[in-house]
């Protein structure tokens, strides 16, 4: 059994259409899937991916309206990696974010730079025969788009602690220094760790955690091997458009494994993805509830349209 690297990345936004308007207005990505988050069905739950929607593209929000800003520490992921095509696509995202209003800092290979919020992001030049995950943007070309994560780092008090149960456990196979890979048969990401002792605080601009893919069919194989490695998963949770369990990793970031499907045209034609309020089956009853309390939010493809 192999994970297929990153599955989503789940971080926390204290304001949704600013949120929109960065990811999928700044950045191009494609807002799949406006949903709330099943475990609190009063705040949204935001989706941003590739056209398809596809594992391995897909950065989520949940909004804490007013929430303080957090900061990344021990156990805690604190930078979220995405691949691009070349220097030429570093290049044009440079500009793009500079004409936004955000500083990037620029090195061969890699461009730096935080959301509105904080949250640190970083686009890296990778070849890689991995399939390319885009959306489409009326502004920014498919060869200079971003195409998927290629890794994350987290920052770990004592990353030593956690070599075992990574290894062992999970499968990740050591890289460079303080790093891991995970590889399947369709994609791969990296894990790697920097040493920092403080807690971290989360809050608006931070991870909440990271999701690795599973192939529906090895799901609960899998969390088998988490309870033989020593971890404490949780059950398997039904959140429709995938199924997940959740567990600390021994360095304590927060660790998702979810499956590769039955995914977002589960309620939704692909067409459409993102643009009203999804709701699993078991909420439905609280659409009248929840659609009034919910942040109103700009409709991105909408304003591509027009633009």
């Amino acid at each position: 059994m192999r994970l297929e690297g990153i599955h989503h990345i789940t971080a926390i936004t204290a304001d949704a259409p600013r949120n929109v308007d960065f990811y999928a207005r700044v950045l191009g990505l494609r807002l799949v899937k406006k949903t709330v988050n099943q475990d609190d069905p009063t705040v949204y739950h935001l989706f941003y991916a590739d056209e398809l929607g596809s594992p391995g593209s897909d950065i989520t929000f949940f909004e804490y309206p007013g929430a303080r800003r957090g900061r990344a520490g021990a156990g805690m992921v604190h930078r979220i990696l995405w691949r691009v095509a070349s220097e030429d696509a570093l290049d044009f995202w440079e500009e793009r974010l500079r004409k936004e209003g955000f500083e990037a800092a620029r090195e061969p290979g890699r461009l730096r730079f935080s959301d509105f919020e904080g949250l640190n992001l970083e686009l890296a030049v990778v070849e890689t025969d991995d399939a390319v995950l885009i959306a489409e943007h009326p502004e920014i070309p498919a060869e200079l788009a971003l195409q998927g994560f290629d890794a994350v780092r987290a920052y770990s008090a004592e990353p030593e602690a956690s070599r075992r149960f990574l290894e062992e456990g999970l499968a990740f196979k050591p890289a460079d220094e303080g790093a891991y890979e995970l590889r399947g048969e369709e994609r791969g990401s990296f894990y790697t760790y920097d040493q920092a002792r403080e807690r971290g605080i989360g809050g608006a601009g931070t991870v909440h955690h990271v999701a690795w893919a599973s192939p529906q069919e090895e799901h609960e194989a899998w969390r088998q091997r988490v309870l033989e490695a020593g971890g404490s998963p949780t059950p398997v949770i039904d959140r429709f458009y995938f199924r997940s369990i959740y567990f600390r990793e021994p360095s304590g970031v927060l660790f998702e494994i979810a499956t590769i499907g039955p995914g977002f045209t589960t309620d939704e034609p692909l067409e459409h993805l993102g643009e009203r309020l999804s709701l699993p089956p078991a909420f439905e009853h609280l659409r009248d509830q929840l659609e009034p309390v919910l942040t109103p939010l700009p409709d991105p493809r909408a304003r591509e349209s027009v633009g």
